[in-house]
């Protein structure tokens, strides 16, 4: 080899030394990059002896990324879930807890009782009116938080479509960008960083798998085999908010909106759905399916108190079917009308000085003209015996008979036991996230083994640059001579 081909030779070799301890520099800089994928410097051996840097490759366990992703996505839908359910469990209240539903149930019986061992005292009988009226508003209460929650689920519904085609319209644009990078010679590792953080942000809204294609382009596909990017324009999804949603407005009929792609209905959840996974799933089974279900059993056990105090049994003053304590907004009850009871269940106005009634009509009966013996407590103790009685419930799922407080129970339980599940749900999926984020984060940069690739750098350059030196000693001697 001639004097002219060694130092070209050992020329190259710094060169992509040079190469290499930068791409090793990026590596440990980023090293807790979200997204950054660890470059590696791609090198062949020249014809005529030397090295040269034929590319730098973007390390990736594409299969490791997508479950990571999908796991991630499951855990994000399954907090929704178990936020939702806690969030009305809480609204009714723990077993026990002051001005928690059943501890107001048991607090209107014990008045009914003590007004019936002083029916003449107005201040007994206020309290049961207070108390019942305290039942009314608690279950008014619990009701807006299920509505409030289906407003929220709807509006972030809304706000996560935006987001899914706006992330999509930046996928295509940088797959194009990345292609004429490649095209051009030049690395397009940066532009592929911030291609996948875009998809970790829709991946976490509909769980996805990444395809790859030619010219560095990626294509997308939903877990359930739905194309949301590949060749031409990304799919579009469409949703209409709602401003305001009342118990009885749902998709079925038409008054809230479903979810759009390329112009067509779409399935969100249920086994037909091929994008459940992520949270823009979860927020639609929280406004269509969770919260409608916790609303139907509070309008059943509102509908129980408003059926166990109608006439003529207890109250023989009342006519049959006339409301008793409580009324559908004053008046009586239609079975056909029962979504959204709870918020509209009111106490009677005839029992009410407020409303224009009279206390007294607690003890001699809400139809009657007069007060009456002051010293009856007939129907009070038949009020408390009648709250406490087991009845069969009319609607709501409640299977057997229960009391009014045991109605409560069941109802608390049942959102307690969903909670627990949804919990138990989310902690699995996020101890998988985890361990795939952890995998990850083992196959992306090892600052270790970083140092030590540094270390066989500086050797290689340092024996490069002793071939030119040596390169250079024998050129001044062949001068000299």
């Amino acid at each position: 080899m001639s004097i002219s081909a060694t130092l070209t030779a050992a020329l190259s070799g710094l060169s992509a030394s040079a190469r290499a301890a930068e791409a090793v520099a990026a590596n440990i800089a980023n090293a807790r990059t979200e997204g950054y994928g660890r470059r590696e410097v791609t090198l062949a051996s020249r014809t005529h002896g030397g090295v040269e840097v034929t590319g730098i490759s973007r390390a990736l366990d594409r299969a490791l990324l997508d479950d990571r992703r999908i796991a991630g996505a499951g855990a994000a839908a399954a907090g929704l879930a178990a936020g939702f359910l806690a969030g009305a469990e809480s609204a009714i209240g723990l077993p026990g807890e002051p001005g928690a539903l059943g501890s107001r149930i048991a607090a209107l019986e014990s008045a009914l009782i003590a007004a019936a061992g002083r029916p003449d005292s107005d201040a007994h009988l206020g309290t049961v009116l207070a108390e019942a009226q305290g039942i009314a508003r608690h279950l008014a209460m619990v009701g807006e938080t299920v509505q409030t929650a289906r407003a929220e689920a709807d509006h972030a519904i809304a706000a996560e479509v935006g987001a899914l085609n706006r992330s999509l319209e930046q996928v295509s644009a940088l797959n194009a960008k990345i292609a004429a990078t490649s095209a051009a010679g030049r690395d397009p590792s940066s532009l592929m960083d911030q291609r996948q953080q875009v998809v970790d942000r829709i991946a976490e809204i509909v769980p996805i798998r990444e395809i790859a294609r030619e010219g560095g382009r990626i294509a997308l596909y939903t877990a359930g085999g739905v194309p949301l990017l590949d060749t031409g324009r990304p799919a579009r999804f469409g949703f209409t908010a709602t401003g305001t949603i009342a118990p009885d407005m749902t998709l079925a009929s038409g008054a809230l909106s479903g979810l759009m792609l390329n112009g067509r209905p779409i399935a969100v959840t249920g086994p037909e759905s091929r994008i459940a996974g992520g949270t823009l799933a979860a927020h639609f089974a929280i406004r269509d399916e969770a919260a409608p279900h916790v609303q139907t059993r509070l309008d059943a056990l509102a509908r129980d108190l408003l059926d166990r105090f109608a006439g003529p049994d207890p109250d023989a003053t009342l006519a049959p079917g006339a409301p008793g304590l409580f009324t559908d907004l004053g008046g009586p009850f239609d079975p056909a009308q029962e979504v959204g009871l709870a918020a509209r269940l009111r106490v009677n106005p005839a029992a009410d000085p407020a409303s224009g009634g009279e206390l007294w009509r607690l003890r001699a009966g809400l139809g009657a003209a007069v007060p009456g013996d002051p010293g009856a407590s007939g129907l009070l103790s038949a009020l408390a015996d009648t709250l406490a009685a087991p009845r069969t419930v009319a609607s709501g799922g409640f299977s057997g008979a229960r009391s009014a407080s045991g109605l409560a129970a069941d109802l608390l339980s049942g959102v307690a036991s969903a909670r627990l599940s949804a919990e138990a749900e989310a902690g699995f999926a996020a101890s998988a996230a985890a361990a795939l984020d952890k995998a990850a984060l083992e196959a992306g940069v090892d600052t270790d083994h970083e140092l030590q690739l540094l270390l066989q750098i500086e050797r290689a350059y340092a024996a490069n640059a002793r071939v030119i030196q040596t390169a250079d000693d024998m050129i001044r001697t062949l001068l000299e001579i």
